[in-house]
């Protein structure tokens, strides 16, 4: 499987045009099933791996921190950390008083982070959404510091508004402080108000690279979930329910037609859309067996027509 690795903005790092999204260890994939899944996405040529401090706090026992560690023990035991692009982020909350973007809750967890992905740097870091309480100017000091410390390459934003990218932006500018250069927004064929637009063009303008989450709409686009009697699936079927509505279901048809033209399955054709958008670099996508990660992997030599990508945008559309 052949695929061109593309700049990640203005970094310096180059990536495969798939992350794989690393929400699911330590919740829906035990640590033997995310070591295999990791050895397959690694031995298919692919090196980036999402996760975040956060994840994966919402499993019941669980304290967060459950997959970097699970990522970390993984690289370690595979002596492959110099062979991997990590990502991590920080901001969401871990326990009371453990979250947002002031320096002292970032210098403190990163060091988490390091200790748990087993390394001594990150190579791109991603405040996890805006905190109103934490200036741009005190957060951006803050990465600049392990920047210099040579802990973090790059730093990023996600969940971030056009207005708040703007300002952190300009902050960092006037400031002469590190600027975000990587976006991480939800985006797929159904949600795409939030991102096309203003942040788009904003991104695209100012040279950021993008990654996608969210990219298969928590599993809808893989056209599993098709009613409602659907949902009881998977633990994930709770968050598709509001997709379930006829622009959905019109999204679904196209890509059941595309994929039929390709001999592929949706979530393929949902994926290859994405890397053929402008400005975005890669989806993160995620999967909790063998059988779902080839199929994700296959995303990456699949490309579309014109006309495919037509059908898309028209069904799309909102």
């Amino acid at each position: 499987m052949t695929h061109a690795k593309r700049p990640l903005g203005r970094t310096g790092l180059s990536i495969s045009p798939l992350v794989f999204g690393g929400n699911v260890f330590g919740w829906t994939a035990d640590r033997q099933t995310s070591f295999d899944i990791l050895d397959r996405f690694t031995g298919a040529g692919f090196e980036t791996v999402d996760t975040a401090d956060v994840y994966s706090i919402w499993k019941p026992g669980n304290q967060g921190g459950e997959s970097e560690t699970i990522i970390g023990e993984w690289m370690r035991t595979r002596g492959c950390r110099d062979r991997i692009t990590l990502i991590t982020k920080v901001g969401m909350e871990m326990a009371p008083g453990r979250k947002g973007l002031s320096a002292a809750w970032i210098e403190r967890a990163v060091e988490d982070s390091l200790r748990r992905l087993q390394t001594d740097h990150l190579d791109v870091y991603l405040s996890h959404k805006y905190d109103p309480e934490a200036p741009h100017e005190e957060t951006l000091a803050a990465y600049q510091k392990l920047i210099a410390a040579g802990k973090v390459r790059a730093i990023g934003a996600s969940n971030f508004d056009a207005t708040q990218l703007r300002a952190a932006l300009e902050v960092a500018e006037e400031k002469g402080l590190p600027r975000y250069e990587i976006l991480q927004p939800e985006y797929n064929l159904y949600d795409r108000k939030s991102y096309d637009g203003a942040l788009r063009d904003l991104s695209m303008a100012k040279g950021l690279g993008i990654i996608t989450y969210y990219s298969l709409a928590r599993g809808f686009l893989s056209g599993k979930y098709r009613s409602e009697a659907d949902l009881g699936l998977s633990p994930r079927g709770g968050g598709v329910k509001a997709y379930l509505n006829e622009r959905g279901f019109r999204i679904l048809r196209a890509l059941d037609e595309v994929a039929s033209r390709h001999g592929a399955k949706p979530a393929e054709v949902s994926l290859a859309w994405l890397m053929a958008r402008p400005g975005v670099t890669a989806p993160i996508a995620s999967a909790t067996s063998l059988d779902q990660l080839g199929s994700l992997l296959r995303a990456a030599s699949l490309t579309l027509s014109g006309e495919d990508v037509a059908a898309l945008e028209l069904a799309s559309r909102y």
